[in-house]
């Protein structure tokens, strides 16, 4: 019995060799990028600039969050700050950047570290995880990056990184707990929030999506993919199902006075809590020629208004699907109230409301200024 255990175990598949994370730590200090939340050399990390960051590069570019993150700081420059300000603050400051559930989340988990640990992030990646908006890959990055703790934060990067160095022919997101797991493997017994940071770093700026540049890497001898010739191919991804399109209608309201009628959006949902002229359910079945009937409505005894449809359409396109819109614009009376749920901005606040995006683009087409 003894025996056959032993010729089992003889039969079962090696683990694959894992490249020495010490080389690409060595690169990393002479190498790594200069961004504005990372600590400079010798200094500790701030959790909190770790984590805003963290949540701000979500399915974001480096390059957009960059300034968003510095006038986010100025503004909340420490989590007592971000706590205790109004959610509509925090979301206006957030504008442009999009995915808004994660301004709504970020001001959560703020008040949660207020109010559950005493103003001080959790050190653990366990504790983390069980803050508003804080997922597996943010906890893993605050608690590597911050605290050291022995974990590998995984994004779309160390996917990357992972799959090329061992031809990883599961695609994503099948692929996820394979890569998960050796990404545990390669890491080191010390220096983990620098390692999580240099594996990041080594995605970003050598091992693209396009023209990976394996000839500076400091893992290419440990490579499958650059020994095979194939890199590009790596990560293999499933078929990506597109959302059908949504249309709508958008309804824009002018005062004399330059007043726009808006209105809030429910909390909850896309662009939750965010500020936006009135307008239709978006819808693949919307029909425009009824859309007038839902448009805003005065009081009782008010004057009617005279909506005009304007040339052209709106485009945007979120994570699950496109949208399109069609713009109507009227001119109210300064004395006009607003209908239930609506007020009337002013244009001197205009350029401070929390417009989203795609709010901006309807105001910009029907000539209203937002900014």
């Amino acid at each position: 019995m003894k025996r056959g255990r032993q010729s089992l175990a003889a039969r079962r598949p090696a683990e694959p060799a894992l490249p020495d994370p010490a080389t690409l730590l060595a690169w990393y200090d002479r190498h790594r990028r200069d961004l504005p939340w990372r600590a400079a050399r010798g200094e500790e990390s701030s959790p909190y600039r770790v984590w805003l960051s963290e949540i701000m590069l979500q399915q974001t570019t480096v390059r957009a969050v960059a300034p968003y993150f510095e006038r986010f700081l100025a503004r909340f420059p420490d989590l007592e700050h971000l706590a205790a300000a109004p959610l509509e603050e925090v979301l206006t400051a957030w504008a442009g950047l999009g995915y808004y559930s994660r301004a709504r989340n970020l001001h959560a988990c703020a008040k949660a570290v207020m109010e559950r640990h005493g103003g001080e992030f959790p050190r653990s990646e366990a504790e983390l995880a069980g803050l508003p908006g804080i997922g597996a890959y943010t906890a893993a990055a605050i608690a590597s990056i911050a605290f050291d703790e022995r974990t590998v934060p995984v994004d779309g990067n160390v996917e990357r990184v992972v799959t090329r160095l061992l031809r990883l022919a599961d695609p994503l997101p099948a692929a996820k707990p394979a890569i998960r797991a050796i990404a545990a493997r390669l890491a080191p017994q010390s220096r983990n929030g620098d390692f999580a940071q240099a594996l990041m770093d080594l995605g970003a700026t050598i091992c693209r999506p396009r023209q990976p540049d394996c000839l500076i890497c400091p893992w290419r001898e440990a490579c499958a993919a650059q020994a095979a010739g194939d890199q590009e191919s790596y990560p293999r991804k499933g078929e990506k199902r597109e959302g059908k399109l949504r249309r709508g209608a958008a309804f824009i309201l002018l005062r004399r006075d330059g007043a726009v009628l808006v209105r809030e959006r429910e909390p909850e949902g896309l662009l939750g809590g965010m500020t936006e002229v009135p307008g239709t359910e978006w819808s693949p079945a919307f029909d425009d020629e009824t859309a007038v009937s839902q448009a805003p409505m005065p009081a009782h005894g008010e004057a009617a208004l005279a909506w005009r449809r304007l040339d052209g359409k709106v485009r945007h396109v979120f994570t699950h699907f496109p949208l399109e819109l069609t713009i109507y614009v009227a001119t109210a009376d300064d004395s006009m109230r607003a209908p239930a749920r609506c007020r009337f901005l002013p244009r001197g606040a205009m350029a401070n409301a929390a417009f989203p995006t795609l709010m901006r683009k309807v105001l910009k087409h029907a000539g209203v200024k937002s900014e």
